[in-house]
């Protein structure tokens, strides 16, 4: 059953508000409906798993199942409905509602290919912008990082590296901008 964020998870994301650890947040972040938590096994040195199922008993996490049990209710047959005498039934409303707003997303829209390469050049960016001035020797071991990076969970792992001293540097909303994003360009993990 795949993972999905409770309103609990979406208030202990947005900004001002922090609880849970760098690796809980990220997670969360990851948890878009499309993975399960065998899915997050691998992540965090093989604790995903073990940190996904907390954030479960936790409220911050749920399945589909939970969530579909919750939102879809039986349907109503029309025989089971007693229908009103043609003099008490109503005309239906004419005018549409209008749409909902769309949700405020703090990172930008990104409908472009997941990829490695992609998220790699946005932690090199990244790594320039916030460390190549202040921090060059910082800057030096992030690239050597990055460069060395070949597969999702090494990236992932100097990702997290680089987030951490983000947030020493520039504080957690910065930090929590730029790991949303990283979640939006790095491919999904493949089954084995």
């Amino acid at each position: 059953m795949q993972l999905h964020k409770t309103d609990l998870a979406r208030a202990e994301l947005k900004s001002g508000t922090r609880t849970l650890g760098q690796r809980e947040r990220t997670l969360l972040l990851l948890a878009d409906g499309s993975k399960s938590v065998l899915d997050f096994r691998p992540l965090f040195n093989g604790d995903g798993e073990e940190i996904a199922l907390r954030l479960m008993r936790e409220g911050f996490l749920q399945t589909q199942h939970g969530k579909s049990s919750q939102a879809v209710r039986p349907p109503v047959i029309a025989a089971d409905k007693p229908q009103p005498a043609k003099s008490e039934r109503q005309p239906l409303p004419q005018n549409n509602p209008a749409p909902p707003a769309p949700a405020r997303v703090s990172a930008d829209q990104f409908d472009g290919k997941r990829s490695l390469a992609t998220t790699r050049m946005f932690l090199f960016d990244i790594c320039e912008r916030m460390f190549s001035k202040r921090h060059p020797e910082l800057a030096g071991t992030f690239r050597d990082a990055l460069r060395d990076a070949r597969d999702r969970d090494a990236m992932l792992a100097t990702s997290r590296r680089m987030i951490e001293e983000i947030e020493k540097i520039s504080g957690h909303e910065r930090a929590d901008s730029i790991s949303e994003r990283i979640a939006m360009l790095l491919p999904a993990e493949q089954a084995a």
